[in-house]
Formats: structure tokens, C-alpha cells, sequence
């Protein structure tokens, strides 16, 4: 049986992100090609993109991220001023971070790094941290 044309894109893009050689854009790429197709097909294939756009999340959260964020659904961040990401949404909604993303977030503290990421990045970065969300009190 052949394979899906996303699955493959989306294997790739894990072999690269593996050897820790993918520039941002290939994320990007995967992103957009993952996020474009979900609404055409049906309800199983549509959850199995947004599986894949979530993994795509989740590596660029462990490849940018978790030098100063817990970026799993436990553990602490190793920085004080960076919050954990399982209790983004106690503060404010998850999806509210879109702007900044796209624009490039900037914060309080000097040693974070500027980023700025384009929209199939920013939807695998929050699909990613929707799903390690952990209810207030937890």
C-alpha cells in the first residue's frame, strides 16, 4: 500500500528535526501542508493530521523551548520566569499567544531569545501545547 504524501512530508521532517538540522521553515512547510488538508477529508484522517501537527508542535517545543520551559504534562521549568507549558491556559487562552508568535514575543527577561514564526508553525506550536494543558489546581 502506498504511502500518504503528508505522512511522508511528515516523516521527514522528523528525520530532520531528529539530527537537529531542520530550519524553521521545513516546519513551516509540514505545518501548512498538515493544517490546509484537515478540513477535506474525513473525520479519522482529519485526526490523524492534527495528530501529526500536534508531534510537529511538540518537537519544535523540545527543539526551542525546553532549555528554559517544561514543556511536557509534568516537570518544572529549569527557568523561573518561564512558565511551565501545561499551565499556559490557567493565565489567559492558549490561542491568544497567535499574535505574538506571528509578530515576534518578547518578554520581561533579557536571556529569552526573539521568535518569530509563521502560521503553520504558530498552529503545531499551540495545537502542541493545547494538548498538555493541565486543569487550574492540578
Amino acid at each position: 500500500m502506498r504511502k500518504n504524501p503528508m505522512r511522508r512530508c511528515f516523516e521527514r521532517l522528523k528525520r530532520r528535526l531528529s539530527g537537529g538540522r531542520a530550519p524553521v521553515g521545513v516546519l513551516l512547510a509540514s505545518g501548512l501542508l498538515l493544517s490546509g488538508c484537515a478540513a477535506e477529508r474525513p473525520s479519522s484522517e482529519a485526526d490523524q493530521s492534527r495528530e501529526e501537527l500536534r508531534v510537529a508542535g511538540q518537537l519544535m517545543a523540545e527543539r526551542m523551548c525546553a532549555q528554559c520551559h517544561a514543556v511536557g504534562e509534568d516537570g518544572e521549568s529549569s527557568h523561573a520566569d518561564a512558565p511551565a507549558f501545561r499551565r499556559i491556559s490557567w493565565d489567559y487562552p492558549v490561542r491568544s499567544l497567535e499574535e505574538a508568535l506571528a509578530e515576534g514575543i518578547v518578554v520581561g527577561h533579557p536571556d529569552m531569545p526573539v521568535f518569530q514564526f509563521e502560521a503553520g508553525e504558530i498552529d503545531a506550536l499551540l495545537t502542541y501545547i493545547e494538548s498538555v494543558q493541565e486543569p487550574r489546581g492540578s
